[in-house]
């Protein structure tokens, strides 16, 4: 049975029609006007628009329909479908903005170019901040912006042992020695590697989530002890596992906690406070379901 249009869908939706609109002023406010080229397809279609006069837009639809085609009927109907909507908008988007009509609306005069050597690694930079912002919301939404991403979620449902970083890198290093013929120096090459360092970094921490956190696992002889002032304390759980030591081969207990990283210090309080106990930590990326119990849930346990 088919799922019903929900609100949260009409939201994913919004996301991603506002990513391709973000996406396109970035384009015509950091990217054109300044002698580099993007990272992916992108960047071949910004030096070919730049070599021809050719638009990103005609080329975006151009390259990315037939990949959306074989993506709706091999990977994913609905990831096909937002990707289709993204590259729609933003096609249309770069269109508009390089015809000129929005002139009356004063966005020409928000075109950046550079004028000094410092100032001039601001447009990738800025760019890749902008961009990679769009590609984490996008992705996270099911979709995403089209060209290498498509190829990659192709590949991986036909080839899933091949790594797909190597290829986009590949692609990318294409796109940097490309630029370094179109533009005529090597400054282009840099800031080609500038963009796409700085737009898979922030597309990184945004896919990651917000929801960042540490995990603590402590081995002890007094888990009970413990775990009952990180419930009082911090307003967390956690979960116990039985061990043995082998050196001593005696019985101790793995204790599993996941906290906010604001409670770090707290926490070790806790632990340091204890005998024949120590802990190690590491990041948690992202939490998903339930990371803090009700406050009821506390109460009761309390009481008990």
């Amino acid at each position: 049975m088919k799922k019903p249009f929900s609100l949260k869908d009409v939201e994913s939706y919004a996301l991603i029609v506002i990513g391709a609109l973000v996406m396109a002023l970035n384009y015509e406010i950091f990217i054109f006007p300044n002698a580099f080229a993007p990272a992916g397809i992108n960047g071949i279609s910004t030096i070919i628009q730049h070599r021809f006069n050719f638009s990103v837009g005609y080329m975006s639809i151009i390259i990315n329909v037939p990949l959306i085609i074989v993506a709706f009927f091999i990977v994913d109907r609905n990831f096909a479908v937002r990707t289709g909507i993204f590259v729609a908008i933003f096609s249309f988007a770069t269109l508009i903005l390089k015809n000129g009509k929005y002139d009356d609306y004063g966005f020409i005069d928000l075109n950046y170019y550079y004028n000094s050597e410092w100032s001039k690694l601001l447009a990738p930079v800025v760019s890749g901040i902008i961009n990679g912002a769009v590609y984490g919301v996008t992705i996270r939404n099911n979709g995403c912006t089209g060209g290498t991403d498509v190829i990659a979620s192709i590949v991986r449902i036909k080839k899933p042992y091949l790594n797909m970083l190597w290829v986009i890198f590949s692609l990318n290093s294409i796109v940097a020695v490309l630029s370094l013929f179109e533009f005529g120096d090597i400054d282009s090459v840099v800031l080609c590697l500038a963009y796409s360092f700085t737009t898979s970094k922030i597309g990184d921490i945004i896919l990651k989530g917000g929801k960042s956190a540490l995990k603590f696992e402590v081995v002890t002889s007094h888990p009970d002890e413990i775990s009952d002032e990180i419930i009082a304390k911090l307003n967390h759980t956690a979960t116990v596992v039985k061990a043995v030591g082998m050196f001593s081969h005696s019985e101790k207990s793995l204790l599993i906690c996941v906290v906010g990283k604001s409670q770090i210090a707290e926490f070790e309080k806790i632990v340091k406070k204890y005998p024949e106990t120590f802990t190690y930590l590491s990041s948690v990326n992202e939490i998903v379901g339930n990371f803090v119990a009700t406050k009821n849930d506390f109460e009761h346990k309390l009481k008990k």
